[in-house]
């Protein structure tokens, strides 16, 4: 709960200015204990662009929040930029997070108590309680011109000093506004900010932070052609849909400082804070072949543990181990190597069929495969899946499974060794079985047939081990090294048969 030192509010516009100027101003958090029908927490975008990374972690650390808490996810849309808000970045926004898992309580597409869930449908709120404002002067009416704020800023300039508002509108007599609205000039409303005392905070990640009231001068909270500041808006639309946590990235954390004032002079019980530390990260969240449970599980990592050595989390596992005590303050570095083997973790995670089905489809996609099904989409999958991270990286898997690369090969230093052991021999008596048409039998009669005729082979030659499998890998796939060479034998005979790799290939 918040504790605030204030005096009851004059009436008269003049009066209040003079008093505000004399009072001061505290501010301290401390935490009750949470209830779990008290937490309602709210993820709120612009729609100005994809769903970057850090913004996605953002949206987890609320969502795991509210489920693991008993809470509510609210998404609520600020769309006030008018000129950059677009409906194609919501929709873009929306699929984001539906593909992540995270799905909302509250927001569009889904009813609740507290809507209209876009800042633009808001208008009319922000409007009333802009006005309460005037009415209980606190806000003001600012005539001032844009040069005449300019010219502040250099004079603020040249004594050093912060560039805040110098305070000329906020001591004007009744008669002296009445005469610029008769005008008809152009007004913001600017919020008086006591000139002493501090905002102290207890944020949930970051411990005691304070602030000095003078640092800040009196602030805009509508313009003047009638839309509200980004700072009013959210902290009208955060008290009316009863956020109680507000968990965001630490760069709105100097924003919480006029989000208390305006708390205050409306009368509004204050939410609790968490700063999340920034990431430095690429822009988009879909797409390179990354599953949506991977990108959970490494944006959870980005500043959270949950104490142990334990890396591997599913979206259900989170919401039972997290607890925003544990988010860490300092600032993430996004690796993309380990969400690539992160991605390689929860790919290999799934079920043997939905795995089948994934790479299936993109072989058949790729124009690799005539097929995306079928026994030699199921054996090529579980011999190559231990190399795939990304499901693009199935596409090279196989390429290179069934090309057959034996002039390069031998061209090359470490063939050296195999070919000095008499590999024009082993090739002769290797041709030969083939030709008597023993191999492909052996080969018909799958993994046992393969393990009889490569013991007998071995057997005439008087080799085995390293000696009877290398030279044998070499002939067969035209490489040093690949999967097990049973296997890929054998799957190699089958796709041939069955004419499901693209004729292209040339198997």
């Amino acid at each position: 709960m918040f504790f605030l030192h204030f005096c009851a509010n004059p009436t008269d516009q003049q009066e209040v200015s003079v008093f505000h100027r004399r009072r001061s101003f505290s501010v301290s958090a401390s935490l009750t204990k949470e209830t779990q029908d008290q937490v309602r927490v709210r993820f709120a975008p612009s729609p100005t662009g994809n769903l970057h990374v850090g913004g996605a972690r953002t949206a987890l650390f609320n969502y795991l929040f509210a489920r693991s808490n008993g809470g509510k996810f609210v998404l609520r849309i600020e769309d006030t930029d008018l000129e950059r808000s677009t409906k194609e970045s919501e929709e873009a926004v929306l699929n984001d997070l539906s593909w992540l898992g995270l799905d909302w309580d509250e927001g569009p597409g889904v009813d609740g108590d507290y809507g209209p869930y876009r800042q633009s449908e808001r208008n009319s709120l922000y409007k009333q309680y802009a006005e309460k404002l005037l009415e209980s002067g606190y806000v003001y009416r600012c005539f001032c011109s844009s040069e005449e704020l300019e010219k502040m800023k250099e004079i603020a300039k040249l004594k050093q000093l912060p560039p805040v508002y110098t305070g000329k509108w906020a001591n004007a007599t009744d008669k002296e506004v009445q005469e610029e609205l008769q005008r008809g000039t152009p007004y913001t409303y600017r919020f008086r900010v006591p000139k002493e005392g501090s905002l102290k905070i207890n944020d949930l990640i970051r411990g005691k932070v304070s602030w000095n009231l003078d640092t800040l001068g009196d602030f805009v909270i509508m313009r003047s052609n009638g839309q509200p500041v980004y700072n009013f808006c959210v902290t009208v639309d955060d008290a009316t849909m009863a956020i109680s946590h507000v968990i965001r990235a630490e760069e709105h954390l100097p924003n919480t400082l006029r989000q208390a004032l305006i708390y205050k002079a409306l009368g509004f019980p204050m939410p609790h804070f968490a700063h999340v530390s920034l990431i430095l990260a690429p822009d988009r969240i879909q797409g390179d072949g990354y599953l949506p449970q991977a990108m959970v599980n490494y944006l959870a990592l980005l500043g959270w543990g949950d104490g142990t050595e334990n890396e591997f989390f599913t979206l259900d596992h989170l919401v039972e181990k997290f607890s925003i005590g544990r988010v860490n303050k300092s600032g993430a570095i996004f690796d993309s190597t380990k969400l690539r083997w992160m991605n390689g973790q929860h790919l290999r995670a799934l079920p043997s069929e939905e795995l089948t089905k994934l790479i299936g489809e993109r072989w058949k996609g790729t124009g690799i495969l005539t097929e995306s099904e079928g026994s030699f989409v199921e054996d090529a999958v579980q011999l190559l899946k231990d190399g795939i991270d990304l499901t693009p990286d199935s596409d090279k898997a196989l390429s290179n499974l069934l090309s057959y690369p034996l002039l390069e090969t031998l061209s090359s230093l470490e063939a050296k060794a195999v070919l000095e052991d008499k590999l024009s021999e082993f090739a002769a008596s290797f041709i030969a079985a083939y030709d008597s048409g023993e191999l492909l039998a052996a080969l018909e009669e799958g993994h046992a047939g393969w393990q009889k005729w490569v013991k007998s082979f071995g057997k005439s030659l008087k080799r085995k081990g390293k000696s009877l499998f290398m030279p044998l890998r070499v002939l067969l796939t035209g490489k040093l090294h690949g999967p097990d060479i049973g296997a890929s034998v054998l799957l190699l005979h089958n796709g041939g048969k069955s004419g499901i790799i693209a004729p292209q290939l040339s198997l």
